[in-house]
């Protein structure tokens, strides 16, 4: 029996509709997406977590007595929805790590981890204007603790949108920079075989996949990154 795992993608923000009223909205490949209160519960739920469907039910349960005026209809329904439209993916493969480099090789990544400045400036706001306690407010400062193989998606990932796929080439090749789209071109698709809509399959099988896979997975587990798609 195949595995299958799913977690969201995109980014959240807020919408002031017409009538002044705060909408949700996901921000994906540069679109926007209005759901509804249901879809977003599971959007959120997702968000930062890679699951099998009975554990969305879970989670998507746990949420509710907060939100019981918001059910009017099935959570797999809002789960078959937003995977039409792209806001939730899904991997699968005979194992555990199949179904996990199938859900995360087309993904490219984002880091989430702001500069310095804005860091301070979170820090001064939660404190003098939010009176958010010290202790809990410098949670901000707190240093990710990265394996090599993290802080090297995080390097690359800094310097150019890439795929999971192409980060494992990278790897692979020993690439530490990418300055240009054509050192991209050059140094990730640098023979007649490797295309951007096979790059997934051919990775699969590289030396470097399941590490780079793991170090991807963690890092969004530990909300340094989000996944786009384009």
């Amino acid at each position: 029996m195949l595995k299958t795992l799913y977690t969201a993608v995109g980014r959240f923000e807020r919408r002031t509709n017409g009538c002044r009223r705060y909408c949700p909205v996901i921000i994906l490949g540069g679109k926007e997406y209005m759901v509804d209160m249901q879809e977003m519960i599971i959007w959120s739920c997702l968000n930062w977590r890679i699951v099998r469907m009975e554990e969305i039910g879970h989670l998507y349960t746990k949420t509710l007595p907060e939100q019981k005026d918001v059910i009017n209809r099935p959570w797999k329904d809002c789960v078959d929805r937003l995977l039409i439209r792209g806001l939730l993916v899904c991997g699968k493969g005979e194992t555990e790590y199949d179904a996990l480099y199938d859900l995360l090789s087309s993904m490219y990544i984002v880091p989430t981890d702001g500069s310095a400045f804005l860091r301070v400036l979170s820090f001064l706001k939660l404190t003098l204007i939010n009176h958010v306690p010290f202790s809990a407010a410098r949670k901000l400062f707190y240093r990710d603790q990265r394996t090599e193989n993290e802080k090297q998606v995080m390097v690359l990932a800094r310097q150019a949108l890439l795929s999971t796929a192409e980060l494992i080439r990278c790897m692979e090749k020993d690439i530490r920079s990418l300055p240009t789209e054509e050192s991209i071109l050059e140094g990730l698709y640098d023979d007649p075989d490797t295309t951007s809509d096979n790059i997934s399959y051919i990775m699969r099988i590289s030396p470097q996949s399941q590490a780079v896979t793991l170090a991807v997975a963690n890092l969004y587990l530990r909300q340094q990154i989000i996944f786009e798609r384009i």
